[in-house]
């Protein structure tokens, strides 16, 4: 008679472990908030230290971020001691790929088998070229890929900064 109520006791925490079950909060540690970043480059994001040791990555890992409608896009992860735990920095270029606003959710991945891109086709935003002469590949394109790793996807919009001006591209190939 002693094993009855054991086993009711047993039912009825199983009971209250499920009713409690939805208050409690899922880990998830690839998801972070979105908050604004200090350095003004378009490829690459901030995160904490801790941050990158918790999702397995090195600083200059290459990682896919998905955003919001199944927006994605790549960069390069770095370490920021003035980002927070739960934070993750980047520049309005990144967040406007995205589709994203300050203090939306991403999801971080790691994308350890990016190939190397041999070509790449960009055309300049209409409303950004206006009144502009003379070589655009030249002037922003050139000094904006040369001797630096930026990686792009297909349908990313990038902003280049010279000759005074700054200049909106999309990536139309790769």
């Amino acid at each position: 008679m002693a094993a009855i109520p054991v086993a009711m006791d047993d039912k009825a925490k199983k009971e209250e472990q499920l009713a409690t079950a939805i208050l409690k909060e899922k880990k998830r540690p690839n998801r972070l908030i979105v908050d604004q970043s200090e350095n003004d480059d378009n490829s690459t994001v901030a995160m904490s230290q801790a941050k990158l040791d918790e999702l397995g990555l090195f600083r200059g890992d290459t990682v896919i971020l998905k955003g919001k409608r199944r927006r994605e896009t790549l960069c390069i992860a770095l370490a920021d001691d003035t980002c927070s735990n739960e934070c993750i920095c980047m520049n309005r270029v990144m967040r406007k790929n995205l589709g994203v606003r300050l203090g939306d959710v991403v999801s971080v991945t790691s994308a350890p088998n990016i190939p190397y891109g041999s070509r790449i086709q960009v055309l300049p935003v209409d409303d950004t070229v206006e009144g502009l002469t003379g070589n655009l590949f030249e002037v922003y394109l050139k000094p904006y890929f040369l001797e630096s790793y930026r990686p792009v996807r297909k349908g990313d919009m990038f902003t280049v900064k010279g000759a005074m001006r700054s200049v909106e591209f999309k990536v139309i190939e790769t």
